[in-house]
């Protein structure tokens, strides 16, 4: 029964001990599309550009030490990739755009009291997928947007990143996040890699 008690005080302890700061965040998000098809040469196939986008969402940090934290985050992005092609005075532009609901869950290690590492896991979950035509032939411009078939509805992206924060609760941060799920879910699905990978800098408030 000592034991027990012994137990229950220090967990009570460390709770006590334990920081929790909810806060809010948003920034620029740089996105890009990779695909592979097994027997197609890189050099071959119309490569697509990355695309800007942006973030924003919530998070919940709870600090378990000093120097160590874990942190999830709740946030919104339309992710995708671009091509444009331009001959003369015709422009052609194709936009495939990933509405993703991402759960980010990562530790973090502080060397500082304000300057952070972090690295993770980001869970995101593809909401829609839409496929954006624009263009403009002999002085015509006309536009279409379908949606994108056989596409996963998840996308695991390892990450890692950094974090500054200022006394007043304000903070920047930057990260790199590891596209590794094949989003193309269709009939060839062993043949056609398609992985999403995104950079993301922002700012935010913690409360």
């Amino acid at each position: 029964m000592k034991k027990i008690i012994l137990i229950g005080a220090i967990a009570l302890c460390g709770a006590m001990n334990a920081q929790t700061k909810f806060g809010v965040k948003a920034g620029y998000a740089l996105s890009s599309v990779n695909t592979k098809i097994d027997g197609v040469d890189e050099e071959d196939m119309d490569e697509m550009d990355a695309m800007s986008t942006f973030y924003v969402g919530a998070l919940v940090e709870h600090k378990l030490t000093d120097k160590f934290g874990l942190q999830a985050e709740l946030l919104y992005s339309p992710m995708g990739a671009k091509y444009s092609e331009s001959v003369g005075g015709d422009k052609y532009e194709l936009k495939h755009k990933l509405g993703t609901l991402q759960l980010p869950i990562g530790a973090k290690y502080y060397p500082t009291e304000s300057f952070a590492l972090t690295a993770g896991l980001n869970f995101g979950f593809i909401l829609s997928a839409k496929e954006e035509e624009t263009w403009t032939e002999d002085g015509d411009s006309g536009s279409e947007t379908n949606d994108i078939e056989d596409t996963s509805s998840l996308n695991l992206a390892p990450f890692i990143g950094a974090e500054y924060t200022l006394p007043m609760g304000l903070f920047f941060d930057a990260r790199y996040n590891f596209g590794v799920s094949n989003l193309y879910n269709g009939e060839f699905k062993d043949e056609i890699s398609t992985k999403n990978s995104f950079f993301q800098i922002g700012v935010g408030y913690k409360f």
